[in-house]
């Protein structure tokens, strides 16, 4: 069975050291009433950059807290990227900077914080 990120359709095209890079095209079932794609699937592809980049280092880290702008209508047949890079790394902390955007446009922001555990 696939995972859930599978399932989705998102595709990891890089992670190392604090940093992970996704893509992935908006297709039909991602829409919402609007018939744009859903605030969830932004989400979830903003949230699997973040888990991917936060747990690069070697420690396990799990989410503490997560926030989550949207700024743009995106839809079916869009190519999304999704970039995250760590901003601060603690001994048991750290905070990731996820940019979900649309060619050059940035059509949402998130950012997470993780508790790192040894």
């Amino acid at each position: 069975m696939p995972s859930y990120a599978q399932s989705l359709g998102l595709e990891v095209l890089s992670v190392e050291g604090g940093r992970a890079h996704l893509r992935a095209v908006v297709r039909p079932e991602h829409l919402n009433i609007h018939g744009t794609a859903h605030g969830g699937f932004l989400y979830s592809l903003a949230d699997e950059a973040f888990a991917l980049a936060s747990n690069s280092r070697g420690a396990t880290a799990v989410a503490l807290t997560a926030c989550m702008a949207y700024f743009r209508p995106v839809a079916a047949g869009d190519v999304l990227e999704a970039v995250a890079a760590e901003e601060y790394l603690g001994r048991r902390t750290a905070t990731y900077r996820v940019e979900v955007r649309r060619g050059g446009e940035l059509v949402a922001l998130f950012t997470g914080t993780v508790h790192r555990m040894e």
